[in-house]
């Protein structure tokens, strides 16, 4: 008899020190979930939420510098002098948001067709490189209030009569910057309207304005802005032609989701408006006034 006693306490011991085990395992493993499933810890482990939350003002003046994304081949709005310095009025504007939100302007050059994936990516704080406003980024970036607008016209080489406007395009070989707002209105809106014409992409613009003088493609379409400075340096044979094709309006772009450095940049480019510098570095850059 006392031995069955004996062998039920130890029956009972042993079951009281499993539910123990298990009640410690559960409560572990519910404090984890907890820490990493929580909407704090989501935010902590995301890097694409740090870079792109709201939080990411907050980051930028921690670091005391903005990393500004832009190409460095499109003079006047970006390029590197002959210091080796990013020059233009990009740059200038980029210089002077940067200096109103407390921070310093730090530049990062690449192709246009990479900028967007960069900022997406993380590699820029925000873009000051001519892109274009449509509603077809504005589903995958942010952007500011324009900083500027660009009328888009038609060029051919000085001796070319025959092309004078975009239904002149058909069987010919037309230009553009690969990756730009130009190289989609070509392909979306002239392509089916006129018919047959072979886009020729490039990197930059003056390669296709290169290859334009030298009578390897037919024509291009850019901003009159861009056009004057490469035309004049490289003694280019170039016109343009017609009426404007469209108006564009570029803005600063930012990742989505980014409310407070989207505020904070709308806010200094007011203040750029209100107090005369808009028209400091559109006459410094352009020679005229701003046209929007």
């Amino acid at each position: 008899m006392q031995l069955k006693k004996r062998k039920s306490l130890i029956i009972l011991t042993l079951i009281a020190a499993f539910t123990l085990v298990l009640s410690a395992c559960g409560a572990n493993n519910g404090g984890n979930a907890t820490g990493n499933g929580n909407t704090a810890g989501t935010k902590d482990n995301d890097p694409a939420q740090n870079q792109a939350g709201s939080n990411l003002l907050e980051q930028i003046k921690s670091k005391g510098k903005i990393t500004i994304g832009l190409m460095g081949t499109y003079a006047p709005y970006n390029f590197v002098n002959e210091n080796n310095e990013v020059d233009g009025y990009d740059a200038d504007l980029a210089k002077e948001i940067a200096k109103r939100i407390g921070v310093e302007a730090n530049f990062v050059t690449g192709e246009f067709s990479g900028l967007i994936e960069g900022l997406q990516k993380g590699k820029y704080d925000a873009l000051v490189s001519q892109v274009t406003i449509t509603e077809d980024r504005q589903k995958s970036i942010d952007f500011s209030e324009p900083y500027v607008k660009n009328d888009v016209s038609i060029i051919v080489t000085d001796n070319n009569n025959n092309i004078q406007s975009v239904d002149d395009f058909k069987g010919k070989k037309i230009g553009v910057a690969l990756g730009t707002n130009d190289e989609a209105y070509l392909r979306d809106e002239v392509l089916p309207k006129v018919g047959d014409f072979e886009i020729v992409t490039y990197n930059d613009n003056l390669n296709a304005l290169m290859d334009l003088n030298n009578g390897r493609i037919d024509a291009t379409i850019n901003n009159v802005f861009a056009l004057k400075p490469l035309i004049e340096k490289n003694n280019l044979k170039l016109k343009t032609v017609g009426e404007p094709l469209k108006s564009d309006f570029a803005g600063v772009a930012m990742p989505k989701n980014s409310p407070e450095l989207q505020e904070a940049v709308n806010k200094a480019l007011q203040e750029i408006k209100d107090d005369g510098t808009l028209k400091t570095l559109y006459n410094k850059w352009f020679d005229v006034d701003p046209n929007f």
